[in-house]
Order: C-alpha cells, then sequence, then structure tokens
C-alpha cells in the first residue's frame, strides 16, 4: 500500500463508511435523544461533532502520554485554563501562544479551535484546522423505533417505599442503517498548525479503530466499512473534491426488504481513469 496518504504537503479527500445496527449512532439532545434525521428524507444523520469526538478519544487512548498529543476539547477540563497555559508560556505573543497551543494539542493541529475565550485579553485568537469532516448522511431513510424497558431499580427511595418494584423507561434505536462521511485536509493550512506524517497516521488510524474503543449499549453495534483516501499530487490539488468523492458510490439490487447488513449494498469504487497524478489508497474496504 502506498503511503501517499500520509505526506502532509497533499491534499487528500477522503470518504469513510460506516454502518448501526440495532442502536442510537447520534441522539438529539433537543428531541428526547432520538436518533437525528433528515426530516424531509428520513435519512439518519451523525454529526461531525460526534464524529470528531471519537476520533479525539481514540486518539487518547494510542497517544494520551506523548505531550504532543494532548486533548484541547477533553471532558472534565475547561478550555481558557488551557488557553492561558499557552499564554503563560508566551506572555505578550498571542501569535507563540498560538503555535505553542497548536504543538501540544492534536485537535487543535488538525480541527482548529477558537481560543479567544481566554482570561487575556483577546486570548490566543483563532485557529482553522486542515481537517474537516460533513455530517454523516445514511444512503437511505432509516426507520427510529422507540422501545419501552423496564428496570427493578427505582430512582427514588420513596417509590420503593410505596411498594414499586419496577421503573419504565424508554431505548431509541435505529434498525439499521449505513452511513457515508466524507473529510477533507487541506495541506495550505496544516503548513500553518504544523501537521506531520505521524500525526495524518494516527488520524487515520484512529478512524480505523474509533468504533472499536466506543461501545456502549445505546449505541448497538457500530462497526466501519470503509474509509477511502484521494491523495493530491500537490498542496492545492488537482481535481475538484466531488469528482472524487463521488466515484465511491452505494446502490441495492433488491430493495423489496429493508437493508440489515452492509453487504445488503454494492459498493462501487469507479477509479479507473483517475485525474493525473491522483493516487487512490483503501484503509479500509469490508465488500469483497
Amino acid at each position: 500500500m502506498s503511503d501517499t496518504h500520509l505526506d502532509p504537503a497533499r491534499r487528500h479527500d477522503a470518504v469513510l463508511l460506516f454502518d448501526v445496527t440495532d442502536g442510537n449512532p447520534n441522539g438529539d439532545p433537543d428531541g428526547g435523544n432520538q436518533p437525528r434525521t433528515d426530516d424531509e428524507t428520513g435519512q439518519g444523520l451523525v454529526t461531525d461533532v460526534a464524529i470528531k469526538r471519537k476520533i479525539r478519544d481514540t486518539v487518547a487512548l494510542m497517544r494520551g502520554d506523548d505531550p504532543k498529543f494532548g486533548i484541547f476539547v477533553e471532558a472534565g477540563h475547561a478550555l481558557n485554563t488551557r488557553i492561558e497555559e499557552g499564554l503563560k508560556a508566551n506572555p505578550g505573543r498571542a501569535d507563540e501562544a498560538q503555535r505553542w497551543l497548536c504543538e501540544h494539542y492534536f485537535d487543535i493541529r488538525m480541527f482548529g479551535a477558537v481560543l479567544s475565550t481566554g482570561t487575556t485579553k483577546g486570548g490566543a485568537g483563532q485557529v482553522r484546522g486542515p481537517v474537516q469532516l460533513t455530517f454523516a448522511r445514511s444512503v437511505d431513510p432509516v426507520l427510529p423505533t422507540d422501545h419501552a424497558i423496564t428496570r427493578v431499580t427505582q430512582t427514588r427511595q420513596d417509590d420503593i417505599d410505596k411498594g414499586e418494584r419496577t421503573e419504565m423507561g424508554s431505548k431509541w434505536t435505529v434498525p439499521y442503517g449505513l452511513y457515508q462521511a466524507r473529510i477533507f485536509y487541506s495541506a495550505p493550512r496544516a503548513g500553518k498548525t504544523g501537521v506531520t506524517s505521524d500525526d495524518l497516521a494516527v488520524f487515520w488510524r484512529a478512524i480505523t479503530l474509533m468504533f472499536d474503543h466506543d461501545r456502549s449499549a445505546t449505541r448497538g453495534e457500530m462497526k466501519l466499512c470503509g474509509l477511502y483516501v484521494f491523495s493530491h499530487p500537490d498542496a492545492l490539488g488537482v481535481a475538484p473534491a466531488a469528482s472524487l468523492t463521488e466515484r465511491v458510490s452505494l446502490s441495492r439490487d433488491n430493495t423489496e426488504k429493508p437493508a440489515r447488513h452492509h453487504l445488503d449494498y454494492q459498493l462501487t469504487l469507479a477509479t479507473d481513469n483517475l485525474p493525473e497524478g491522483i493516487e487512490f489508497t483503501p484503509l479500509v474496504n469490508l465488500w469483497p
């Protein structure tokens, strides 16, 4: 396999495919934690924020002891405290503080961050990250289902004293959905944040592992089905991203019954006659 997808000086466009079985891939807190959907088409949605959260958590598992791979947006840690840390290390120099923060936090280098919320006036500005992800959208409409559940432990002692033995609840799932997201990497922006080939290796590796280390009963079974990278020969690129990512397409021959597995879909990789200089790397592909 070529390692061009690890070159930080090249532009990369990628397609991410994953599925969910009997789970809630991304609940909507404004909708009673129902699985997110497009109200007009019924297709399932998973936000870019949810995907980046999984990547961040996996990077922390992979390289948590490496000071260059800290995670800036992390539960239990105030952002302003970390911004002030960078400002104190570089007093009076917001640009140097920004560079310091990029060097110490993987997710700032890759995804960018708003660093202007520090207590020092102006903070450390704003970093536009080189990696951007779209929402993931299911290929077909999904059918969110609300399941009534019971448990034998009450929330309140008063209910037990009254003689109640069970408590009702609910759980939302999607029976099945195959989702697609797109990933875009800008080499010029990566040059400004200091992205290295090691960063890209960790990034792609984290995606391949993230569902295996983010298990929960709520999310059911989620698995990575495909990860396909189109690498350009230079920093700016030689073709529109859409003309490349659309070469990864999915279809179903049998629409008489609902899909329940990724192999119910046919994958087409139209990688012949790629624009000159474009290299294609299938990092993960579960289709035969």
